[in-house]
């Protein structure tokens, strides 16, 4: 019985250069792509679930960033009128009160004005260029003494 199970066995093995030489490298092509998606199957049907869930996120997201905005600006009105009323009745003039109050808005204003053109001064990575344009003018410099030394090319 067991040499039937070897003939049957050794008859199954492709020969060298035959078209069952190939099949059988598809097949084997085959099993392997089949396992690689049964291996890794769970992982993609997980991250297919977390993208669907990242994507309802954002429209959430902007939701919550919008009444975050709207309440801002509710609580910088409210704010704003309170200051507005304390120094009115500080002052005795809501004239001088709202000028105060002007005035105290408009150097925010250009505080913030300041610090944004200092963070867009920042975005602009001044130390990155000066390391690049130092790397660069050293290299054509060592590039320009080997030519003149004669062992650049």
């Amino acid at each position: 019985m067991h040499d039937s199970v070897r003939d049957n066995q050794a008859d199954a093995q492709p020969k060298p250069g035959s078209e069952a030489e190939s099949n059988g490298l598809l097949d084997d092509l085959g099993r392997l792509a089949r396992a690689v998606r049964s291996l890794f199957g769970a992982q993609l049907s997980l991250l297919a679930a977390e993208l669907g869930l990242a994507r309802s996120a954002v429209s959430w997201l902007l939701a919550a960033g919008l009444g975050a905005t709207i309440a801002g600006v509710g609580l910088g009105l409210t704010l704003l009128s309170l200051i507005g009323f304390l120094l009115a009745k500080w002052l005795g003039s809501w004239i001088w009160a709202l000028a105060v109050l002007s005035v105290l808005e408009v150097l925010v204003l250009l505080g913030t004005i300041l610090l944004f053109r200092r963070c867009m001064h920042w975005m602009s990575l001044p130390g990155t260029r000066q390391e690049w344009r130092a790397i660069m003018r050293d290299t054509l410099y060592k590039a320009e003494r080997d030519i003149d030394t004669g062992k650049g090319v």
